[in-house]
């Protein structure tokens, strides 16, 4: 692949901008895949659809799909995106671009096949990570922004991560699928935390409308942070179950408190705030769940699924929502008014796959189902609503 740094100033094509800049592509091609993927595994565990599963059963080919196919394209549209604003420097374009975008397409049309061909999925899924490093990486330290080196950092442990996962599927490491679904998952969680503090009080004081200053606390902020790398290390490495709960009640009270610092009435008329604020939510009640599930007797992926589901699917959704608007020179304030309905139907869902099989575990097939379904027809919404949004070149004429 070229250098993935190219001249600032390019010209814009006529009608097709998709590989302008990388939100455009990730975020296209996530939401695609998001609802192929949950509507596949509908089929396999709802419907038993036969697939083959051999390295890796069915359950850990869905959770790997969805923390290192949807949520990390998400990611790299973001950061690709982001770090031209940070830096100032032109991040990937055009023909490097594309290339990008196909090496994480081939992986996840390979994946559609179960695991009949990983180890050439692998190839390919590896070198898409590897690439985006790259291409962030170099304005990074091009410009000295030595302060996004934490998000860099985490990018490279997504990788690690990634490659564990495979090694383990080829019987190399015998942890590293357990390594690589949950470390990965716990360092989407950690990069939310850390984005989500950059953005999410910004966004709020800037959206509902009338004055407002948000509290942060630092101490919040630092204490976070070493208790989640705590959680990390405690629960996917030492794999102490009583010592990652008293840290994740921890985490729960920490982030009780953030929330209530970040609210204000107005974000509730907004649904670009309040869907960003109710993902919060969500991984407060992931923290909690965690604490308690073995003195309610409730499995942990309830725990797993309020982060996966309700904190990254809202998060995510919300984030392509607001930056796909911003980014082609829209009004962020005026999103289509379908949206809504998506971010509502996140939320039902959400609701289905971590709440009502605590109170009743008897139908626990029918509320992932229902999951499912809301999952799928919420990011269809998105598709449609933004297809033409993130094919388009912008309304204002600038590039991006």
């Amino acid at each position: 692949m070229s250098s993935p740094v190219v001249e600032k100033n390019p010209m814009p094509s006529p009608d097709f901008a998709l590989f302008n800049l990388g939100f455009r592509p990730f975020f296209l091609g996530a939401s695609i895949f998001s609802v192929v993927s949950v509507f596949l595994w509908m089929g396999v565990f709802v419907f038993q659809l036969p697939l083959q599963f051999k390295e890796i059963n069915m359950y850990q080919w869905h959770a790997h799909e969805m923390v290192y196919g949807y949520s990390v394209a998400v990611i790299a549209g973001f950061l690709l995106t982001a770090v031209k604003n940070w830096t100032g420097e032109q991040t990937l374009y055009g023909p490097g671009l594309c290339g990008l975008f196909l090496l994480w397409a081939i992986a996840r049309i390979l994946f559609l096949f179960g695991t009949s061909f990983i180890f050439i999925a692998a190839l390919f899924d590896m070198l898409f990570m590897l690439c985006l490093i790259a291409a962030i990486a170099y304005p990074i330290v091009k410009t000295r922004q030595w302060r996004q080196l934490g998000i860099l950092t985490k990018l490279i442990l997504l990788t690690l991560g990634n490659g564990l996962f495979y090694l383990g599927a080829a019987g190399l490491i015998e942890q590293g699928i357990y390594w690589g679904i949950y470390g990965g998952l716990l360092l989407i969680i950690a990069l939310i935390l850390t984005l989500g503090r950059r953005v999410v009080p910004f966004f709020i004081e800037g959206g509902v409308g009338y004055p407002v200053q948000l509290v942060n606390h630092k101490w919040i902020d630092r204490s976070s942070l070493v208790l989640l790398l705590a959680f990390f290390i405690s629960f996917v490495f030492i794999g102490n179950r009583q010592i990652s709960a008293y840290i994740s009640l921890a985490l729960f009270f920490i982030t009780t408190i953030r929330l209530f610092g970040w609210h204000t009435p107005g974000i509730w008329k907004k649904p670009l705030l309040w869907s960003l604020f109710i993902s919060f939510i969500f991984i407060d009640i992931g923290f909690l769940l965690f604490a308690v599930s073995d003195l309610l007797n409730q499995p942990i992926m309830l725990a797993f699924h309020a982060f996966s589901y309700g904190g990254i699917g809202i998060m995510t959704l919300g984030m392509m929502s607001r930056v796909s608007l911003g980014h082609t020179g829209r009004d962020i304030h005026s999103p289509p008014a379908v949206l809504t309905l998506s971010f509502v139907l996140l939320v039902l869902g959400g609701l289905c796959r971590v709440l009502l099989p605590i109170i009743d575990m008897n139908h626990y097939v029918t509320w992932i189902l229902l999951s499912q379904i809301f999952w799928s027809v919420a990011y269809l919404i998105f598709v449609i609503a933004y297809a033409r949004i993130l094919i388009k070149p912008r309304i204002d004429g600038q590039f991006g």
